[in-house]
């Protein structure tokens, strides 16, 4: 009787401990209309509109070479959560986001969901998509 107690306890313990673990995923971002394979694309994800296009402890960052004026960028281990993306093409290669008067991107840029802003960036629910499972998405920038 002690054994099929302690049988019962350890898979009820193994059982919660199981559902307790969080479920992750994987993204992969497939990134197209690039003018040229130089450089590489800098990528960031955002998980809230009050860190979207802003640096923060929760924005996760990667980079994508350029092959056949495309990349292929990854993020692994994602909460089932809503994310946006932006990104930029390094054509230059110099780990920076270079920019006109006013701000305005001289290199190719783009978000999530292929977003686009007026008189600006877009905003966090134009660009925002779930993960809830693994998933692919494509952005082609500007």
């Amino acid at each position: 009787m002690k054994k099929l107690l302690l049988l019962l306890l350890l898979t009820a313990f193994t059982t919660s401990n199981l559902m307790a673990q969080e479920e992750v995923f994987d993204l992969t971002i497939e990134i197209s209309g690039m003018d040229t394979d130089k450089g590489k694309v800098f990528l960031a994800l955002y998980s809230s509109k009050e860190t979207f296009l802003k640096k923060s402890k929760t924005t996760k960052g990667a980079n994508a070479v350029v092959k056949d004026k495309k990349a292929v960028a990854y993020f692994k281990g994602l909460k089932k959560e809503e994310y946006a993306i932006s990104l930029f093409h390094d054509e230059n290669d110099n780990n920076k986001m270079d920019t006109k008067i006013f701000g305005i991107p001289k290199e190719p840029y783009g978000f999530s969901n292929n977003a686009k802003g007026f008189m600006g960036p877009p905003k966090f629910k134009d660009a925002k998509f779930l993960v809830d499972a693994n998933k692919t998405i494509s952005i082609k920038v500007n």
